[in-house]
C-alpha cells in the first residue's frame, strides 16, 4: 500500500546536479528536457558564467532557460553555492533549502518562478552584489532552474523525484590569491594470499585531498612505492582525481594497487600538485603472508623459550656452593665420682 507521504529526492545535489553540458548552446547544462546557460555575449557563446568583481561591487548578467519538451514547464530559479561531492569530488550545488554563503547569498534573479512554453527559451536577468567584506579568491556557484513538479514514481513505496539543471558561475573576487593543497589521512589496507605466490595481492590506498587555499585547483596526484634497498615497485599518475577542487573543499579518494608485493616492505609517497602548490604524504606497510608470519612467530616463541631455559641453566651452574653446616656436638654431662665412704 502506498504511503501518504512520498519520499522526496532532489536530484539537485544528492544525485548530482547536471552542470556538464551536452547540447547547444555550447556546453549548456542539459538533462534532455531543458537546458540552462549564459546568454551569449557580443563576442561568442559562453560555456559558463565567468565573473570578476571587487568587494562591494555589483555585476549583472542574464541566464537563459530552454524548454525542449512539447508542454510548458514551470521552474523555480535561484542562485546556489557549489561544492565537491564526497563520493568522487564532482561539481555539485546546494539545494534551495540550504544556507548559502557565497554566490547563493549574493545573486538574485529578476524572477524566482518562470513558465517556459514548449520548445521556447526564456531569458532572465540576475544581479550579483559582492559584499564589502567578501574574501578574495574564487566563489563558485550556479544559477539553477528547479522543476517544482514532483514525479510520483511507482511501486510499494512512493518515490518522488525533483529534477534541476544549473549553469555554473565562476566568480573571482579581486584581491590576494593563494593556491594551497594538502594530502592527509593516508591509510593502506593490504590483502594477500596465505602462501606467497598462490593468489593475487592487492593494496588499497585511501587518502584525503584538501584545497586549503582560496582559488579553484586542478590537481594531479602521483603515487610512488619503493621496496627494500630503494627498488621502485610502483610509479603511477592517478586518474580518479577531481578535475577541479573548489576552495575550502576536500574529497576522500581510494586507489587500488593490484600486484602489490607479497614479501617485502613498501614505502608509499603520494604527491599532489597544482600550479603554485605541491604537497606530499607518505605511509608504508610490511607485506608478510600469514603463514610466514606464523612460522616466524612460532620460531621466535621457541627460540625465546630455549634462551630462557639456557639462561636459567647457566645461572644454576654458576651459583656458589655453600658448605653445609654440621650440627654442634651435644656437651656430655660430667660423671660424678662416687663419694668416698668412711
Amino acid at each position: 500500500m502506498r504511503k501518504p507521504h512520498a519520499l522526496l529526492l532532489s536530484v539537485l545535489s544528492l544525485l548530482g546536479l547536471l552542470l556538464a553540458g551536452t547540447a547547444a548552446p555550447a556546453h549548456a547544462a542539459d538533462n534532455g528536457s531543458w537546458s540552462v546557460y549564459p546568454v551569449a555575449s557580443r563576442i561568442a557563446a559562453r560555456p559558463y558564467f565567468y565573473l570578476s568583481a571587487d568587494p562591494g561591487q555589483t555585476v549583472t548578467d542574464k541566464v537563459a532557460v530552454a524548454n525542449k519538451t512539447g508542454r510548458p514547464l514551470t521552474f523555480r530559479l535561484y542562485a546556489a553555492d557549489a561544492y565537491n561531492t564526497a563520493r568522487d569530488g564532482g561539481f555539485a550545488v546546494r539545494t534551495v533549502k540550504e544556507t548559502m554563503h557565497g554566490v547563493g547569498a549574493w545573486a538574485r534573479t529578476a524572477k524566482t518562478r518562470i513558465t517556459v512554453p514548449a520548445h521556447k527559451t526564456v531569458t532572465v536577468p540576475f544581479t550579483l552584489r559582492v559584499p564589502e567584506g567578501a574574501e578574495p579568491g574564487d566563489h563558485p556557484g550556479a544559477i539553477v532552474a528547479l522543476d517544482e513538479h514532483v514525479d510520483p514514481g511507482s511501486g510499494r513505496v512512493a518515490l518522488g523525484v525533483q529534477r534541476a539543471v544549473g549553469a555554473r558561475v565562476y566568480l573571482r573576487v579581486d584581491g590576494p590569491t593563494l593556491p594551497a593543497l594538502s594530502v592527509e589521512h593516508v591509510h593502506i589496507g593490504h590483502h594477500q594470499p596465505l602462501v606467497p605466490g598462490l593468489g593475487d595481492s592487492t593494496a588499497t590506498i585511501t587518502y584525503t585531498l584538501r584545497n586549503t587555499g582560496n582559488v579553484t585547483l586542478h590537481p594531479k596526484v602521483d603515487l610512488r612505492a619503493r621496496g627494500l634497498f630503494g627498488r621502485t615497485l610502483l610509479d603511477r599518475d592517478l586518474t580518479r582525481v577531481p578535475s577541479e577542487l573548489l576552495p575550502g573543499q576536500h574529497v576522500t579518494l581510494t586507489e587500488s594497487w593490484h600486484g602489490a608485493p607479497q614479501l617485502n616492505r613498501a614505502a608509499l609517497t603520494l604527491t599532489a600538485s597544482a600550479p603554485g602548490t605541491r604537497q606530499s604524504a607518505s605511509a608504508s606497510f610490511l607485506a608478510l603472508p600469514w603463514l610466514v608470519a606464523a612460522l616466524v612467530f612460532a620460531t621466535g616463541v621457541v627460540t625465546g623459550a630455549l634462551l630462557v631455559r639456557a639462561r636459567r641453566d647457566r645461572a644454576r651452574r654458576s651459583a656458589p656452593v655453600r658448605p653445609s653446616r654440621r650440627a654442634a656436638p651435644t656437651p656430655s654431662r660430667p660423671r660424678s665420682s662416687p663419694s668416698a665412704r668412711p
